[in-house]
């Protein structure tokens, strides 16, 4: 799995918990922001191997 992939994902992570399990301020969210752009570039751009 890609490093950026678990970037995303620790991001999301960290929005979740903050944002949903205490009263996290208003800037919180640029996480979820970052984290699903990060994800959906990291996945769109990965290297696939050719077959054969």
């Amino acid at each position: 799995m890609d490093l950026g992939i678990l970037l995303a994902l620790a991001l999301i992570a960290v929005w979740a918990v903050v944002a949903l399990g205490f009263n996290g301020p208003g800037w919180i969210h640029l996480l979820l922001t970052v984290g699903v752009s990060l994800f959906i570039w990291r996945w769109a751009s990965r290297n696939k191997k050719a077959d054969g």
